[in-house]
This record gives C-alpha cells, structure tokens and sequence, in this order.
C-alpha cells in the first residue's frame, strides 16, 4: 500500500518549469530516495508535498486524500513532516525549545514530554545539551536537533532533504542509522540526498531525478549497480565498490 502518491505533477517558478509532471509511490513503512545533481529539482518536490510551494498542475495523494490544495500546517496535522535543508534550527532557542516547536501543533504535554524523550533515546547528545542554545552545537549536533524536531509532530512521513550535507563521514553514519532506526520503528522515509551511495544503500527504492524529470527508477540495489547511475553520481570508488 502506497502512503504517498504523486502524480503529473508539475511546478512553475515565473517561466521556468521546476518540475515537468513527475509520478512516484511511497509505500507504507517505506524508505524512498530521490537522488540528482543540484538544480535537479529534489527539493522543489519536497516543498509541493509539504504545502510550501503552489503545483500548477498534478496530484498527490497521503493515505489516499487529495493534499494538493491542502496549505502546510494542515499538512502537519495529517501527518507530514519534512526536516529542511542547512538544519534551519533557531540558533538562539535551546535544545528543549526548539523541539518543543517541532509540537506545536500538538496539546496533550504527557505526550508532548514522552516525544521528547524519545528523541533524547535517540540522540543522548542533545539530552546533554537539552539546555544549550542550538546555535552553538556542531553541524552533526544541529541535524540531529532538525530531526528530533521533525519527530515531535509524531509524522507518518518524514521527509529529509540532505541530511548529510556538509558533515563529516562518521557523523553521516550516523545519521543514516538513526534513519534506519526510524524506519523500524514504523516512519516512512521520503529522502533527498547528493550522497547517492549513502542514500541507495538505506533505500528500498530509489528514483533519478534530472532537470525536472525523473529519468530512472528502480531498487536501491538496481540503482547502485545501473551504469549510468554510477557514472554520473557515485563516482569512481563507488563504481569499484560495487563490482
């Protein structure tokens, strides 16, 4: 069963065309990776389903309800959340106060303090920090805020756009092992990533998106060894790794 469906769907940015009617599923339980160069218009599909950007034409479908026309917060509540692009943490908040944003729309505050020590379980280092403000933890401290962020609006689908962006191998690491930790807990994962590798690995089914379009699909392990896949985004050593 597919949580997500996204159909024909088309953006328009004044005369230019970001995204020229793209289809893919996310199924139940999930985890699903777009992949693609910059510009390539990963992100700009993340904002549609999110309700941050107007689709000009085109469907999506969450649990098989129209979405499209829905605006963000509303889009919250049926159980969407998205973990953005450079953390976006409010650097001047705690540790505490910016997961306790991530519930905002929430009220039961039992439920709201369980969340949060969840999140602690997951990330023992912001329960150290609970109290620090998040501007002065490190690039992989502030990640991993952003998703324990996402994760107090109790998603059924978290969207993650880079998560991996600009931090250190070890650190990476880790953060696909919390999403792989998420995804056995039950989340379903929708997930943008320049580390095609990374991403392909942790993904059940992967597309290729160019330009607006998306050129390939295929499973995570048919995309790792697809030709064309690896010349243009896994480089060199992943092209020997998987031989």
């Amino acid at each position: 069963m597919n949580l997500l469906e996204v159909r024909d769907l088309k953006v328009n940015f004044g005369g230019i065309e970001a995204l020229k009617g793209i289809s893919f599923d996310v199924p139940q339980g999930g985890i699903v990776t777009l992949i693609g160069a910059n510009g390539a218009g990963k992100s700009t599909t993340l904002r549609a389903v999110s309700g941050l950007v107007t689709p000009s034409a085109g469907s999506i479908l969450f649990e098989g309800q129209e979405i499209l026309k829905l605006d963000a917060q509303k889009i919250v509540e049926k159980g969407i959340a998205m973990v953005p692009e450079g953390r976006r943490v409010f650097p001047n908040l705690t540790v505490l106060e910016n997961l306790k944003i991530g519930a905002y729309l929430r009220k039961d505050k039992q439920k709201i303090d369980h969340g949060i020590q969840h999140v602690y379980t997951l990330f023992p280092r912001l329960k150290e920090r609970s109290w620090q403000p998040a501007g002065t933890l490190s690039g992989g401290e502030q990640q991993m805020l952003a998703v324990g962020r996402g994760l107090m609006s109790t998603p059924k689908l978290l969207m993650m756009d880079e998560p991996s962006l600009g931090l250190a191998p070890m650190i990476v690491r880790d953060i696909f092992s919390i999403i792989q930790t998420l995804n056995d807990e039950g989340i379903t994962v929708l997930l943008i990533e320049q580390n095609a590798n990374a991403a392909l690995k942790a993904a059940a089914y992967g597309y290729v998106m160019e330009t607006g379009r998306i050129t390939i699909e295929g499973t995570g392990e048919e995309l790792l060894v697809n030709q064309a896949v690896r010349d243009a985004y896994l480089g060199k050593a992943a092209n020997r790794s998987v031989k």
